[in-house]
């Protein structure tokens, strides 16, 4: 596995990565990392890797975009000092444009999205942070000429350049909900379409998981 010996693995985004994590910093006693990939990831980290010690950090904001990230990008993430950093963000700045599509001010469009994110990814690589996974955003509808579903999936093809661009490790979340979206009917994993039930989350985990060379499934 990519992760090593006592290494530090933060996690940031939106409500997808927040699921009611700890504040300030979600690590800790009592369900620090919240209800979804984040805790899962962790679950599966310490039983399957616990000769490791990998400390786990979650750092996910309800309602964030690209933007948010970049005001808080120096506390929450420089400042943590994280060897791994996972991101997964880009939910909010699509949703706004189709939620309140008058209110033009709260969208991030595409072109500012994928600056603003690549330019986060230099500024950790000059901390001398290399280990960064880049996680595309999502949305459960199957039919690809759906309006919100089409413009997602140009957010994500963004992730994958930046990805391609910077050399860090990418996880293709919509191609993984796809999968299960050819079996299991949207809403049964989330009800918005968003917001994943824990069928989601543990996807989103595994996807995670393989993008860091996690090989003990079986323990």
């Amino acid at each position: 596995m990519r992760l090593g010996q006592r290494e530090k693995l933060l996690f940031i985004g939106d409500s997808i990565t927040d699921c009611e994590r700890a504040r300030p910093v979600g690590e800790g006693l009592f369900n620090p990392y919240g209800r979804g990939y984040v805790s899962v990831v962790d679950g599966l980290l310490q039983s399957g890797y616990p000769e490791l010690g990998i400390r786990v950090v979650n750092m996910g904001i309800s309602g964030n975009t690209v933007r948010d990230l970049e005001k808080r990008w120096e506390t929450d993430v420089l400042e943590q000092k994280p060897d791994w950093l996972s991101v997964m963000i880009g939910t909010n700045d699509v949703w706004r444009q189709f939620d309140q599509p008058y209110i033009t001010e709260s969208h991030v469009y595409l072109d500012e999205y994928e600056r603003k994110l690549d330019e986060l990814v230099v500024r950790t690589k000059k901390q001398g942070i290399n280990g960064i996974v880049l996680m595309t955003p999502f949305y459960l509808e199957p039919n690809k000429s759906d309006a919100m579903r089409a413009t997602m999936d140009l957010y994500g093809e963004a992730v994958k350049r930046v990805a391609e661009k910077q050399g860090t490790a990418f996880v293709d979340t919509q191609a993984e909900f796809d999968r299960l979206l050819e079996h299991i009917y949207p809403a049964t994993i989330a009800w918005d379409r968003v917001h994943p039930s824990m069928i989601g989350h543990v996807a989103l985990a595994k996807a995670f998981l393989k993008a860091v060379g996690f090989d003990r499934w079986t323990v």
